[in-house]
């Protein structure tokens, strides 16, 4: 191969390799800073505000209906919604590129107990940082990001790090 064309070569992995880890730390390096505010309508037309949640522990977790791993996900984060009921706690689910009438199919077959909202354009997704699904960010009561969850959340891990940023006079148990 010519000398050019291993430097092409080269470079284009580079780029490659570049572009993938950036979307690797894409999500973790919001931790510690605001979450970017939304207000995104759910199934019903009725607005879900994020800023409208201050003081609670918020699990944002960003999905599709075609996304196979999403999809395993569901139960998790629906028993951990029945779960936190009555404490400083919610979960919110954002979606994107799945169609309102596949949503409100998903959201019945797993049974989401949770706010789901439409991300049409995927505007919210693009100012979270999302660079795949399933992402799950947890979001503290002051609506800084506290911890972010690439690929599928275990619901035990998801329970952990929602209590461990509970505000004051909200119990974990």
């Amino acid at each position: 191969m010519r000398n050019w064309m291993k430097l092409a070569v080269l470079a284009i992995c580079g780029l490659a390799l570049a572009k993938g880890l950036k979307s690797r730390v894409s999500g973790s390096s919001r931790e510690g800073k605001e979450a970017p505010s939304f207000e995104l309508p759910d199934l019903e037309g009725n607005t879900v505000d994020l800023q409208a949640l201050r003081g609670k522990v918020v699990a944002v977790n960003f999905w599709a209906t075609w996304c196979g791993p999403c999809n395993q996900e569901l139960p998790a984060l629906a028993q951990t919604w029945r779960e936190g009921q009555g404490r400083c706690q919610e979960i919110v689910g954002v979606t994107e590129e799945s169609a309102p009438a596949d949503i409100a199919a998903t959201v019945k077959r797993f049974g989401i107990p949770y706010p789901v909202v439409l991300d049409k354009q995927g505007d919210v997704a693009r100012t979270f940082g999302v660079t795949e699904f399933p992402r799950t960010y947890i979001v503290d009561a002051e609506g800084r990001i506290r911890k972010v969850f690439r690929g599928t959340v275990q619901r035990g891990r998801l329970q952990e790090a929602m209590e461990s940023y509970l505000p004051p006079g909200c119990t974990g148990s």
